[in-house]
């Protein structure tokens, strides 16, 4: 993936178009990468799969084509393991994995793997979702045309391979993870998926706090554009996005595509779920994941690391370990091997802390954090920055220039997430320049011993604007000794419907992360109303105002390891 040298934290744009430029640029050198990817899969098998072929035969690996019930033509791919591989029953049967490209993928995304899975004893069948490349039809982006395919696809297997129909399974990357949840939600047949850097809220992921996420549908059409063929309703769900109307209707219909939705159905069917994502997915926000699994009865397990969407397991794609891919096969060796061990529910939730790159098991996603730090704000507008603290007073206000970028930002997609995860580098700001006319800030005092943040921060103020809607972004900052500032999580939240002059309490939960805040650092909070990450509602030359009551003070919760 190309790397740019501008520093994440100081991007800056003029414009909504012009503001998604770096992404649309990081879109095309990502998908160019991911372009490159299939064919030198295709050459490097994996470790296990090398193995596997040095003691019988290889997999057999051949190209089909699935005609679905409207005549639409799907490309895919078989992998069948050789014959004496363990793992048949006595019919000679094998588990079957179903593996829907990823977005702007084809099937030969999944060669490594398809591969690796045929030598460990599973049918693999890939396919390349109905809209691009050369299976017909048009990107219904997990609606019901691409959830009737994966049933449809299920059955082609059983008719065609000697798959075994009470082991069936799928994985997916991206757009695949998501269809994945789906065709758990919509064929009961399916005993066990495994979503990687995956939705279960479509809607949250574009429109969370109920602001559009512009890069994010920004990279994803530049990577569609040369792949795929929009349908009509897609392309005006985009269109009204970008555009910033009926955004009720755009709404509507990701709703209808988010697993969330149907987390009933899946719950019934009694599906074993495996969620795996990153914590700056920056198309694909883990908050929604974790939501999304605390409301799965099944069995489940969740596994969250460093990096952006996709980023974590993309060396898989090239026949290289990887540690996520490995714990989905191993997840789908327990639920659709006769003999594969049971998942062990007490270590059901894994997280890799960022940065220091420790590994946490957990027996649910509440017991990650055992307690809340109440941090109240002080007066931003005294000299120096407010004071982030428990002994904090309320009884001030902080107005800000509306619609002005200060400089703090939630990055770029795709590119800042990279950084985090490869070299410890998210978005960065230097507080001491940061703008009093465009943001609020908030220091707390240096930490005397490790400050392990797990979870979700929330934060509760007071605004006053002077136009009916708006946008708040949140940003919460490792402030080192010299003032550098490293963005461990932030979140958009706008409103509408506003009395000018009339204050309003407003409530952001930050993006959940595992952040450990080096002893000697500050936390520092940052107010303001402009990222070109986000499509915010704020007008230029309005003013929004901060504020903090006795009666309703403002505060920062801070969930703790």
């Amino acid at each position: 993936m190309a790397q740019s040298p501008r520093t994440p934290g100081r991007y800056r744009g003029r414009s909504g178009l012009r503001a998604t430029t770096p992404a649309l640029l990081t879109a095309f050198a990502l998908c160019g990468a991911l372009l490159a990817t299939p064919a030198a899969a295709a050459s490097h098998p994996g470790p296990a799969a090398a193995t596997a072929s040095a003691a019988h035969t290889a997999p057999s690996f051949r190209r089909v084509d699935i005609r679905m019930k409207d005549g639409v033509v799907l490309k895919a791919h078989v992998f069948t393991p050789a014959p004496g591989t363990p793992g048949a029953d006595r019919k000679g049967r094998y588990p079957l994995v179903v593996q829907p490209a990823s977005w702007g993928q084809n099937d030969l995304e999944y060669v490594a793997q398809g591969k690796q899975l045929a030598a460990e004893g599973y049918i693999a069948v890939t396919y390349t979702v109905r809209g691009f490349w050369q299976s017909g039809g048009q990107v219904d982006v997990a609606g019901p045309k691409d959830v009737k395919d994966v049933s449809r696809v299920i059955d082609w297997s059983l008719a065609h391979t000697p798959a075994d129909p009470r082991r069936i399974g799928m994985v997916g990357l991206s757009l695949g993870g998501g269809l994945t949840l789906m065709g758990a939600a919509f064929d009961p047949r399916i005993k066990a998926v495994a979503s990687l850097s995956g939705w279960a809220d479509l809607a949250d992921s574009l429109y969370s706090g109920q602001t559009r996420h512009l890069q994010a549908a920004a990279l994803l059409t530049a990577i569609e554009t040369p792949t795929g063929r929009k349908s009509p309703e897609f392309a005006r769900m985009l269109a009204d996005l970008f555009a910033d109307r009926d955004l009720p209707k755009v709404v509507a219909w990701a709703q209808t595509r988010s697993p969330a939705r149907y987390v009933d159905r899946i719950n019934a069917h009694g599906t074993a779920v495996f969620l795996a994502n990153a914590w700056g997915d920056s198309i694909f926000n883990p908050s929604q994941m974790t939501a999304f699994y605390q409301r799965l009865t099944g069995p489940k397990r969740l596994e969250l690391r460093p990096g952006d969407h996709a980023t974590q397991e993309m060396t898989s794609l090239l026949g290289l370990h990887n540690a996520t891919w490995t714990s989905a096969r191993r997840f789908l060796d327990s639920h659709l091997k006769n003999s594969g061990g049971r998942d062990d529910a007490s270590q059901a939730v894994r997280l890799q802390v960022r940065h220091n790159g420790a590994t946490e098991r957990y027996p649910t996603w509440r017991a990650i954090s055992s307690r809340t730090e109440h941090l109240r704000l002080g007066d931003p507008g005294a000299p120096g920055d407010g004071q982030l603290g428990a002994t904090a007073r309320p009884g001030w206000h902080k107005p800000v220039d509306g619609g002005t970028d200060s400089g703090a930002d939630g990055g770029i997609a795709e590119l800042s997430g990279t950084l985090d995860q490869l070299a410890g580098l998210p978005p960065l700001v230097f507080l001491p320049l940061l703008p009093q006319r465009s943001a609020a800030v908030w220091q707390s005092a240096p930490y005397a011993a490790t400050h392990p943040i797990r979870g979700a921060a929330r934060l509760h103020t007071t605004v006053t604007a002077t136009a009916p809607r708006g946008t708040a972004f949140a940003y919460l900052y490792d402030v080192n000794a010299l003032g550098v500032g490293k963005l461990i999580s932030h979140a958009p939240q706008s409103w509408s419907g506003k009395r000018p002059g009339q204050a309003f309490p407003l409530d952001v939960s930050l993006f959940t992360t595992a952040y450990d805040v080096p002893a000697g650092h500050r936390l520092a909070l940052v107010l303001d109303t402009k990222d070109p990450l986000y499509g915010g509602s704020t007008p230029k030359g309005s003013t929004v105002s901060f504020g903090s009551t006795a009666a309703d003070p403002s505060e920062l919760e801070l969930p703790l390891r």
